[in-house]
């Protein structure tokens, strides 16, 4: 097996691989190695000097073994730049998607169509209800199951007192569906979106000094929530009339699920260790009482765990057997070859390491690729000239990325 990196700018043709695309190359080829029965198909190439032309939305991501012999590549490609601290990302059904800017408070539209610089980029609106600090401001958004015919999104947002979630129709006025989310500088949490059972889900911080909500029932903070479209709790959460589905949780900033409709989250902000948990219903995650691996058998352990100062993770995504996650102190994505039952099948690999800095977002395209955003902008950044960007990942043999 062949493993080919590529690299695109929207704004100029393939450029050489040199010292850093070779280390991306060496990186992918371990994980690759191991899912080449997961794999991606070949994406067709792309004209020259223009940038991709994302397809609209499927059903599925396609999967299955590699042909014999096939060559796997991973297309890696900046399809805008220039924006201010993304947070989140969530598609519409022509294939645009949809990103939130945490401290201008903007929505942006992404695509699908294309100019000289990549994906077009048009501010659809400014939430004025939005103020922004801290970590705090226009964090997680979530397209509605219906939007074809609500055409309704779902974003979490901070203003001076709390943390909310609203619904809205673009351009329209944000009716707040959920007040009362504990507001902190540092943890918020913030991540949306719908479950494979039609709920929405959402992610909330702990932002107190000794970590005094995580671990109160009573408390929004420190939570995963899972509510109805209109914010109430939904039917079979583990205590009626509740809308917290786990809890112990520091600052969950990132959720998806795979085709089993098993739940994984990333654990942000914790003083020792970054963690990939599975989520299930009314389990405790520890926090503040374990940080990373702890030996209380009423605590939830995580699959997975980091040193901090090489993940700090946010932004979950999943591509069939392949679960990732994007950091930020870190500045990688971790890729973890999940099987069937929930194992993690040897060593997590990690991609883009130190290429674009500190990564937050990252999402599974309807097409099949994976889109990560960069968070360079906010104070621990050191942003380049394209800062913040989106970055495109296309990993080959199954049909990701296909025009």
């Amino acid at each position: 097996m062949i493993l080919r990196s590529r690299r695109r700018r929207a704004t100029a043709g393939a450029r050489p691989y040199g010292r850093r695309g070779r280390a991306v190359a060496s990186a992918l080829a371990a994980v690759l190695a191991l899912t080449a029965a997961c794999s991606f198909g070949p994406p067709d190439p792309d004209q020259q000097g223009a940038p991709p032309n994302l397809p609209a939305p499927s059903a599925s991501v396609s999967a299955g073994a590699a042909p014999g012999g096939g060559q796997q590549e991973v297309a890696i490609t900046v399809l805008a730049k220039g924006l201010e601290i993304p947070w989140g990302i969530a598609f519409l059904p022509d294939g645009a998607a949809l990103v939130t800017e945490r401290d201008t408070g903007r929505i942006l539209r992404v695509g699908p169509q294309s100019d000289a610089n990549g994906l077009t980029v048009t501010e659809v609106q400014r939430l004025t209800e939005v103020q922004a600090s801290g970590d705090g401001g226009l964090l997680g958004i979530a397209v509605s199951p219906k939007y074809a015919t609500d055409k309704t999104v779902f974003v979490y947002y901070s203003t001076a007192k709390d943390n909310r979630i609203g619904k809205l129709v673009l351009k329209g006025k944000v009716q707040p569906i959920l007040t009362g989310i504990p507001r902190s500088a540092d943890a918020n949490g913030g991540q949306l979106a719908f479950g494979p059972d039609g709920y929405l889900y959402a992610t909330t911080g702990d932002g107190t000094t000794g970590g005094t909500l995580a671990q109160n029932p009573k408390s929004l903070g420190g939570k995963i929530l899972r509510m109805t479209s209109a914010g109430k709790p939904a039917p079979g959460n583990p205590v009626k009339d509740s809308l917290v589905w786990s809890s112990g949780h520091r600052n969950v900033q990132g959720i998806a699920w795979d085709r089993t409709k098993r739940m994984y989250a990333g654990e942000n902000g914790q003083k020792r260790y970054g963690e990939l948990n599975v989520i299930a219903k009314g389990k405790n995650y520890g926090w503040p009482r374990a940080d990373g691996t702890g030996t209380d058998t009423k605590l939830t352990n995580p699959l997975f765990t980091w040193p901090i100062a090489e993940s700090g993770c946010a932004g979950v995504a999943v591509l069939d057997q392949i679960v990732a996650t994007a950091c930020l102190p870190g500045k990688r994505v971790y890729l973890l070859n999940v099987t069937g039952n929930g194992t993690v099948l040897g060593t997590p690999q990690s991609v883009l390491a130190g290429e674009y800095g500190r990564l937050r977002a990252v999402v599974a395209a309807p097409d099949g690729s994976l889109w990560v955003s960069t968070s360079n902008k906010e104070d621990a950044g050191q942003p380049g000239p394209d800062d913040d960007r989106i970055i495109r990942l296309v990993f080959s043999d199954g049909g990701a990325g296909r025009s």
